[in-house]
Formats: C-alpha cells, sequence, structure tokens
C-alpha cells in the first residue's frame, strides 16, 4: 500500500511517499529555520504563509523523487494521510486543504494522523520487527510525553510535562547563553567539549509522578549565570555540558523507573530531541546495563517529518480502515493522545 503523507505541523513543510509503513520511497522536508531564527521561536503567522508558498513545490518533489507524476497518481497512490494535530491552527490547516485536494482530485481515502503517533512509531521505519507493548518517549521543541503502548493504537499516557517541553529548555537555555536558535543542536555541539561535571544544575525528578519539569532546570541557569558570567569558551562549553547532563539524566531517571515499573522490556524515542548524542548514548547504555531494547530513529526520522506520518497511517487503516468522518478529518490544534 502506498501512502502519500502530508506533515505541516510546526515549521516544517515535509511530504513523503511510504510504502506498507516500512518503505521510505521518498521524502522530503523544507525547514523553516533560518526564517523564524531571528525571532528565536516559531512565529505562527510567518510560518502558515511559509508553508502555502512551499506546500505544492514539495509534493511535487517528493512524487517525482518516488517516480510518480500526476498523470499515474490514482495508480500508484493508494490513500493520501496527513498530520490532523495537534500544532499550529494556520500551519495544520495548509496541510490539511492539500491533502483533501489531492484525494478529492484523484478519488483517495483519508487518513487523519495524530502528530504524536508519527513520533511514536517513526522506529517503526527502520525496525520492521518491532511491535508493542513498549514505553515511547516523546521528546521534542513542544512536547515531553511517557507513554506505555500496549497495542497498536492502544494508550496509557504515564505523564506529560508541566510547563516547557525538553526542546523548548534547550532553545531558552541556548538564548541565555547568547547562542543561536535551536537551541539543542548548538548546545550538544557545544556540549561535546566541556566538562559535564563542572557545575551541578537541579535534576527536577518529581518522584510521586511521572510528570517532567524544565523551568527548574532554567531557572537554575539563569540563576548561575547571575553569578558566574560567561568568562572564555571553556566556560560557555562547560555550562551547555553541565546543562545538557541535568536534562539526558531526569529523562533517564524516568523512563528506566517507568520500564521497570510497568515490566516493559522495551523502550522507543522519538522527537527531535532524541537526535541529541549524550541522550542517546545514555539510552543505549542503559538499556544495555538493565537488559532493556532501546529504539531511536535516524536523525532525519526525529525530527518532524512526513515519512514518519506515513508509516502511522498504514498501522491505523490497517487496524481501524479508511473511513473517517468529517470531525476526525478536522484539523485539532490542541489534539491529545487517544485510542484508536
Amino acid at each position: 500500500m502506498n501512502i502519500l503523507s502530508i506533515e505541516t505541523s510546526c515549521d516544517e513543510t515535509s511530504v513523503a511517499v511510504v510504502s506498507n509503513g516500512g518503505e521510505v520511497k521518498s521524502l522530503v522536508i523544507s525547514s523553516q529555520i533560518s526564517i523564524h531564527a531571528k525571532f528565536f521561536g516559531v512565529v505562527p503567522e510567518l510560518a502558515s504563509r511559509v508553508h502555502i508558498e512551499k506546500i505544492n513545490p514539495v509534493i511535487a518533489k517528493s512524487l517525482r523523487s518516488a517516480k510518480i507524476n500526476f498523470n499515474d497518481f490514482s495508480k500508484k497512490i493508494d490513500a493520501v494521510a496527513f498530520t490532523v494535530g495537534p500544532g499550529l491552527a494556520g500551519t495544520l490547516l495548509v496541510g490539511s486543504v492539500a491533502a483533501k485536494s489531492l484525494a478529492s482530485v484523484y478519488k483517495k481515502p483519508l487518513i487523519p494522523v495524530n502528530h504524536l503517533e508519527g513520533h511514536l512509531y517513526s522506529s517503526f521505519i527502520e525496525n520492521k520487527s518491532l511491535n508493542p507493548p513498549f514505553l515511547a518517549l516523546i521528546i521534542s521543541g513542544g512536547h515531553t510525553e511517557l507513554v506505555v503502548v500496549e497495542d497498536f493504537g492502544k494508550y496509557r499516557v504515564l505523564g506529560v510535562t508541566r510547563d516547557d517541553a525538553v526542546g523548548e529548555a534547550f532553545d531558552k537555555a541556548s538564548k541565555m547563553l547568547g547562542l543561536s536558535y535551536p537551541g539543542g543542536p548548538i548546545i550538544d555541539q557545544r556540549a561535546s567539549k566541556g566538562d559535564p561535571l563542572s557545575i551541578k544544575f537541579t535534576r527536577p525528578y518529581l518522584r510521586d509522578s511521572w510528570d517532567f519539569s524544565f523551568s527548574g532546570i532554567k531557572t537554575s541557569l539563569l540563576n548561575y549565570l547571575k553569578s558566574n558570567p560567561i568568562k572564555n569558551e571553556q566556560h560557555l562549553n562547560n555550562i551547555c555540558s553541565s546543562f545538557r547532563m541535568a536534562i539526558a539524566e531526569t529523562l533517564i531517571f524516568k523512563t528506566f523507573k517507568a520500564v521497570k515499573e510497568f515490566n516493559l522490556k522495551k523502550i522507543v524515542l522519538g522527537g527531535g530531541v532524541s537526535s541529541n548524542s549524550l541522550i542517546r548514548h545514555m539510552f543505549l547504555e542503559n538499556g544495555k546495563k538493565d537488559k532493556i531494547e532501546i529504539f531511536i530513529p535516524s536523525p532525519i526520522y526525529c525530527t518532524d517529518n512526513a515519512a514518519m506520518i506515513g508509516c502511522a497511517a498504514y498501522l491505523k487503516q490497517r487496524k481501524c480502515g479508511l473511513n473517517y468522518n468529517n470531525l476526525q478529518l478536522k484539523p485539532s490544534p490542541s489534539l491529545i493522545l487517544s485510542n484508536w
């Protein structure tokens, strides 16, 4: 089954052609990072305008890469999937209109996909044998969620962030340090040259809950900088390294505690922060030590991308079919993770 999938939840315009949920025949991602960098965050109205400009060229490029043209679209594409939420209202609308237009013209069924499910199932693209149950950790610029995936489309959300998402914490820390946007990659790069034990930042473990909180880590950094201004490049690298370690240890503590509590043997990571080199390394090393299988997508599938939407759409249609009502197909910026 060939699915053309569209992802426009935030600031990446992405289109993919995915066969049977695992074979990525094409994947095109048009990023807006350079546009939003000067604002140190995504400007919703600007993001929507850029999506409008990019969506048609990205669709065309993805089809060409998959060796499909609009004349044989009907023969080679079986369904059209799109991110229905959560995300920015305007950007979701652009992807929704594009998907519905294609489906209407070529008489193809539509599959609405929760963006979070895209991250949950992104590891399936490269791991055909992966199956539930498993514990999933979604870590991105807008989300930090710990979820038990009991079966395809059957979830138990254990914890969410009470304030900032982990990626947002990296972005705000980067701004405090006078670095660039997005903060995660530049802090990761700097941290690799620093001493992670040089500064002791707080670890908000919230031992009585599965929830996360990253506002305290930011406050700890701010207070440190007030009394310890950046002296030189090495000092900056040490700050980045210590801050990164505080984030990584918080995620490790909570996730491995949960996987043991619920007697699970697999941990699946998803979301842009899963690309962080220390987080990847620590999860893999702790997995070996505790005999827990760890699945982390390649960096291209960690970011917001349409391939993960196509994968999730395939799994969803296999269980639920291809019939959805108008309410299910309506973009929902505040969409939560719910069972199929």
